[in-house]
């Protein structure tokens, strides 16, 4: 349940529900309040302080359908002591949760318009709500496009969603790898090779990005040379956030708190501070 400013900086309690591996170094858990009681509300794009009992916590963006009130979806890649540990949870197993915090995606102000996501890597995880809101209002939106590019093909993420999503008739999505051996039918290449021969209607477009962020600032660069203006373009820079309310400083890049005025931004807002270290 969202929490008050107040206690922002104290963790609830939640039971693993389900844990269920992606790939190899990445997973998805599914959580639920371990009391039983309230309903979990989000925005897409928003994130929470995941905390391991003893271990640290890390900040992880919310990865499910933000019309389920019931539970909430995480998918994680293990990079850390603390992810690490959090892929060895079994079901019934506890971990405590803040959020949700952030700024999400302008979903609602583009009702009429045409969506692109290009996601890069577990950048699709934070761009997945986007597409679950907008596919239950459908006929709100015009063109529905995803753009994901992977490492490898097996780095792929939601691989039976992704197949359903593919066989629907109102969403285009296109997914590449950067490396394929044999077996691999799809596209070969970053992300961004897939935009110049991509359709699209520059004055109704509007863009969300996520992933490395030398991947989101070339398809930035493509995106321009496809028509868009960069006030068409919103990106996620969840970098270095440790406390998710703006006291530690840790995600100050000029005059901005990524987790507290983001960490989603329209590019026009950020443009000068992107791809800089903090300052």
């Amino acid at each position: 349940m969202p929490k008050r400013q107040s206690d922002s900086m104290i963790p609830s309690t939640f039971r693993v529900l389900k844990i269920s591996e992606e790939t190899h170094d990445t997973f998805t858990l599914e959580l639920v309040c371990a009391n039983g009681r309230g309903k979990y509300g989000f925005e897409p794009g928003q994130f929470n302080m995941l905390y391991m009992y003893g271990i640290g916590e890390v900040p992880i963006s919310l990865s499910g359908d933000p019309k389920d009130r019931k539970k909430i979806v995480h998918t994680i890649r293990a990079y850390g002591s603390v992810t690490s540990k959090m892929g060895t949870l079994d079901k019934g197993d506890f971990i405590g949760v803040r959020g949700p915090f952030g700024n999400g995606w302008p979903i609602e102000e583009l009702t009429g318009r045409d969506i692109l996501l290009v996601a890069g890597g577990i950048g699709v995880a934070p761009l997945r709500p986007v597409l679950y809101h907008v596919l239950s209002e459908r006929d709100k939106y015009g063109r529905v496009i995803l753009l994901y590019g992977e490492r490898t093909p097996g780095d792929l993420l939601y691989r039976k969603q992704l197949e359903q999503w593919r066989g629907r008739f109102d969403l285009d999505i296109e997914v590449t790898v950067d490396s394929a051996r044999e077996g691999w039918r799809g596209n070969v290449g970053f992300v961004t090779t897939l935009i110049p021969k991509m359709a699209l209607d520059a004055a109704r477009a509007f863009a969300m990005i996520c992933g490395p962020e030398i991947m989101m600032f070339y398809t930035i660069q493509e995106l321009k040379q496809k028509g868009l203006e960069e006030g068409q373009i919103f990106i996620s820079m969840e970098r270095n956030m440790k406390c998710g309310v703006g006291f530690c400083g840790h995600c100050q890049v000029g005059p901005i708190f990524i987790c507290k005025d983001g960490p989603v931004f329209p590019y026009t807002e950020v443009k000068s501070l992107f791809r800089k270290r903090e300052m």
